[in-house]
């Protein structure tokens, strides 16, 4: 295996960092530094130092999904004292963290998972996994505004990227839609119905990529099956990888 794609999936960086990692001279191979960036290594046999600290794969990489209930930030631990997604993942696997993020308020699907690389790639904008939402909102969002979140609202000084709006019902002057976007901003479903004037009351997220929330309980998780873990792994370009 190349040393870049270990350090990746051991999950120390992206295999673009590990190459950074590697040509500073921060990494052994058994006590050697190397700096070649086509140095391969063998899982089973070698022992690979980052700044002098050992590191290795996971027995097996983990991958599970997360309803997130509100009132849980998703960190591994918190010093603030505050429930965190770790509370509820125990039992999980070792070295599993989330992938992303969800605000505390929000419910709904969360990955986690020890597979550095995977992780990496889940998170960069450039492979745009679509991202569905269900929102409460108040108000009775409009045609127009609809139409102003699917082409873009400004957020610190430039546009959100193009998304899809599904209006679900109106009732009680308050608003079921889903929303489908295409990056992570920091609380950007909220800020965008904000910006056409409709108040997030409720928020949870249904979907991410090939995964789905679908009946699982709040608070509960689940193992990916192996099926939705080729499909994430295909919508990501890690296939064969």
């Amino acid at each position: 295996m190349r040393l870049n794609r270990f350090l990746a999936r051991a999950g120390v960086s992206s295999r673009r960092g590990a190459d950074v990692v590697i040509a500073a001279g921060r990494v052994t191979v058994n006590g050697a530094v190397v700096t070649d960036l086509g140095t391969t290594v063998d899982p089973e046999t070698d022992t690979v130092a980052v700044d002098g600290r050992a590191v290795a794969l996971p027995e097996s990489p983990t991958y599970i999904v997360l309803n997130k209930p509100a009132g849980y930030v998703v960190t591994m631990s918190d010093p603030q004292g505050r429930p965190t997604v770790a509370d509820l993942v125990s039992g999980a696997g070792k070295g599993v963290v989330p992938v992303g993020r969800l605000d505390a308020a929000t419910e709904g699907l969360l990955l986690l998972t020890n597979d550095g690389e995977l992780a990496y790639r889940a998170t960069h904008p450039s492979f745009e996994l679509p991202k569905v939402y269900e929102v409460v909102a108040r108000g009775v969002l409009t045609d127009e505004e609809s139409a102003t979140l699917e082409a873009g609202v400004e957020l610190d000084g430039r546009l959100t990227a193009q998304a899809e709006v599904e209006l679900l019902s109106t009732a009680r002057h308050t608003t079921l839609a889903t929303i489908t976007i295409h990056e992570g901003r920091k609380r950007q479903v909220r800020r965008m119905f904000e910006a056409v004037g409709h108040p997030v009351r409720n928020l949870k997220r249904l979907s991410v990529g090939p995964l789905v929330l679908a009946d699982l309980r709040p608070g509960r998780w689940r193992r990916l099956s192996e099926t939705e873990i080729e499909a994430l792994r295909g919508a990501l370009g890690l296939t064969g990888s």
